[in-house]
């Protein structure tokens, strides 16, 4: 079976259809697809948007396809650019096991063709299953402490994978040609953590987006790659990537139990690997009703990894710093009772009196019995006591995740931005009952903003 793990993803993939996926399955991508459109219409005000955009437009000049919260652009570009308003301002999907951010890859590739030729909401609906369901299921077969340990970074290589299954499902690819998506996918993956604490990270997401589709593309010309590339000797991405993996992982219970529902949500703009010491934060101010001058000190215990990626920021630059500051965003929960993305504006982070209380006031600490997420904070107030909260599982995750009504109103809060009121309705009524779209264009026209909504993608062939 190790020998042909490439080929029962991509069999499973091809195959897969709308009854074979659990009704909690379907609605939970219905969900994720909610949050990710809300994600990108934030994504608007991300600090480097605008330089994605740029390259997005140059990538080609037709205007085939819709920006979510913007105008159309060509296949590529819109692709790449919605891949990247997705991440753009750190609080999109995580799937913990791998550490990695699925949606920017897949949704972006999977929109794009769904748009193009017109497919179904259904047609949709089961394009987001597999591409979510084979991206996860490649990443826990890789055995990622061995993964993480050579300094890969997930999305951009992980990430093809899910955009190819996406887009192969849709273009009703076999299951040969599904695989020789995979060769192609794999050929491409690339990124690691050098990148770290810089906006590459993100362009590896929406990189990893277009890639597989660039990778499904190419497989529908029936251009020969490799079918067995996960689990090749020489060159496989479980051999080079890291210590051969754990095959036998990406395919165990394939079809009944489901990997994609440990796809995380957040709640709030900041790193994924913080969420629980934000969820901590909230629950000392919401519940002990603290302000900033009842504490005198704030300390924030996590585990190595947390510590070592986002306790190195007590005097930050800037906006994504603040995004990944746990310091920024400990004075910031504090002091405003919120973060949200008007918490992440250089007029808040850059508060002299916000800035200094991050960098005095609050101490990061490694606790080597945390792991994970899990995060305890305690205060000390100034009539002499400590309150001490702890979080094992933020909310978002999938031990504790966001109710339907949580997520449907976090896009009300960002769409606000780009689209009529009339227009955040009629979308949130289309993903609830996507399998009764007739077309993903409405959707997808009904996402524009600022255009001649008359415009008309090109009939499907």
């Amino acid at each position: 079976m190790a020998d042909e793990t490439t080929e029962v993803l991509a069999r499973f993939a091809a195959t897969l259809d709308y009854d074979a996926i659990p009704e909690r399955v379907r609605d939970y991508c219905k969900n994720v697809l909610v949050d990710t459109l809300a994600c990108a219409l934030a994504g608007h005000q991300g600090e480097e948007t605008h330089q994605v955009a740029a390259l997005a437009a140059g990538l080609a000049q037709s205007r085939e396809s819709s920006v979510i919260g913007g105008d159309r652009l060509s296949l590529a570009g819109a692709t790449v650019l919605n891949g990247y308003l997705i991440t753009a301002v750190t609080m999109c999907d995580i799937h913990r096991p791998t550490l990695t951010h699925v949606t920017p890859e897949v949704i972006p590739a999977a929109l794009a063709i769904a748009e193009r030729d017109a497919y179904s909401g259904r047609d949709l609906l089961v394009a987001i299953a597999a591409g979510f369901e084979t991206m996860t299921r490649v990443g826990i077969g890789l055995d990622y402490p061995a993964f993480r340990a050579r300094g890969w970074h997930g999305p951009g290589v992980i990430g093809p994978f899910g955009a190819a299954a996406a887009a192969g499902r849709l273009l009703h690819f076999d299951a040969d040609t599904m695989a020789t998506a995979f060769g192609l996918a794999g050929s491409q993956a690339a990124g690691t953590f050098a990148a770290w604490g810089t906006p590459t990270v993100k362009f590896h997401q929406c990189r990893g987006a277009l890639s597989g589709l660039m990778a499904a593309l190419l497989a529908q010309q029936k251009f020969v790659a490799t079918r067995q590339f996960l689990t090749a000797g020489d060159g496989g991405l479980y051999h080079t990537y890291s210590n051969g993996g754990r095959p036998e992982a990406a395919t165990a219970d394939l079809g009944t139990r489901w990997e994609l529902e440990q796809i995380g949500l957040r709640l709030w703009p900041s790193a994924s690997s913080i969420q629980g010491f934000i969820t901590a934060m909230f629950d000392l101010v919401e519940k002990h009703r603290l302000g900033p001058g009842e504490v005198k000190k704030l300390r924030v215990s996590m585990g190595k990894t947390a510590v070592d990626m986002h306790g190195i920021f007590p005097r930050y630059q800037g906006k994504f710093e603040a995004l990944l500051s746990i310091h920024y965003a400990a004075a910031a929960i504090l002091h405003d009772r919120a973060l949200a993305l008007a918490q992440f504006e250089p007029a808040r982070y850059n508060d002299p009196k916000l800035a200094r209380f991050a960098a005095e006031q609050v101490e990061v600490k490694l606790d080597p019995a945390l792991t994970g997420v899990q995060a305890r904070v305690e205060a000390d107030t100034v009539d002499g006591a400590t309150i001490s909260v702890r979080c094992d599982h933020p909310r978002g995750a999938p031990e504790n995740p966001l109710s339907r009504a949580h997520i449907e109103d976090k896009f009300r809060t960002y769409a606000a931005t780009r689209l009529a009121d009339s227009r955040i309705e009629e979308i949130i009524g289309m993903v609830s009952s996507l399998e009764e779209l007739g077309s993903v264009r409405s959707l997808m026209d009904s996402l524009r903003a600022g255009e001649d909504r008359r415009l008309r993608a090109p009939a499907a062939a």
